[in-house]
């Protein structure tokens, strides 16, 4: 599974967010860590379409082609299929 464009976009603008895809036997896995920003990230899913909020910051992307979850933990927003 690929990382949407608009994830890399956002990370690409600040130092704090990383950005990491990992590949096992049945599973794919990116995770986004927005970094000691003290705002908690949250994520809605409406149809194929993600929208993040971090404080007042907001951008969407479309849900990667075989993703089974998009959720946010601890901080972490985490794509899996």
């Amino acid at each position: 599974m690929e990382t949407p464009p608009e994830l890399r976009d956002a990370a690409g603008g600040e130092d704090e967010i990383t950005i990491s895809n990992r590949e096992y036997e049945d599973e794919s896995v990116i995770a986004v860590d927005f970094g000691p920003t003290g705002e908690k990230p949250s994520v809605d899913v409406v149809g194929e379409t993600a929208i993040v909020t971090v404080g007042e910051n907001q951008f969407e992307f479309d849900v990667p082609a075989g993703a089974s979850d998009v959720t946010v933990n601890d901080g972490i927003l985490t794509i899996r299929g």
